[in-house]
């Protein structure tokens, strides 16, 4: 199969997952959108499929999935993740790349672009202040952490086992 054909097919699966998960995560009570579902997909796609494709995947899902289901809310939550997801999938993608190919490496491009994913969330989020949003430095900390943790858990326990089961199976080549 042409290679750009089956990158094209995975984010379009990833895409896909982005809308599927939170109906699934979302019937566990408390922490069910806590796990940040629509985030998996898109992080893998940054593995999978590159920067390039991954970057898309995680610009298109949230209005998608605000136009589909009407969830996120597209503002200021919808637009802020909007560049979160992007900054997720493309920093993915570049630093799976860039690393040595050992499976250490998985888990720090992941790290990284989560970290760089939040940074992008919240500066998006300090941006939309301008349009009569309010936004602290002690709601990023707890945006971004403190009320994340239970996704940034789910990610690090999750990707990198799914990413090196990809790669043994050939889906993810060197």
């Amino acid at each position: 199969m042409n290679k750009s054909i089956q990158k094209m097919v995975l984010a379009a699966v990833c895409l896909a997952l982005c809308m599927v998960l939170p109906f699934l995560t979302g019937q566990i009570p408390e922490i069910g959108s806590k796990l940040s579902p629509m985030h998996i997909p898109v992080l893998l796609c940054g593995f999978l499929c590159g920067w390039p494709w991954a970057l898309l995947v995680g610009l298109i899902a949230p209005p998608l999935r605000f136009l589909l289901f009407g969830m996120p809310p597209i503002f200021p939550t919808g637009v802020s993740m909007m560049a979160e997801l992007a900054v997720y999938g493309a920093a993915a993608g570049i630093f799976f790349r860039l690393l040595p190919k050992k499976p250490a490496s998985i888990y720090i491009a992941l790290v990284i672009a989560m970290l760089l994913g939040r940074g992008a969330w919240g500066i998006v989020r300090w941006v939309l202040m301008a349009f009569g949003t309010s936004f602290t430095f002690q709601a990023f900390l707890a945006g971004a952490f403190l009320d994340a943790w239970p996704g940034i858990l789910c990610h690090l326990l999750i990707i990198p086992p799914i990413v090196l089961a990809l790669k043994k199976a050939g889906v993810i080549k060197e």
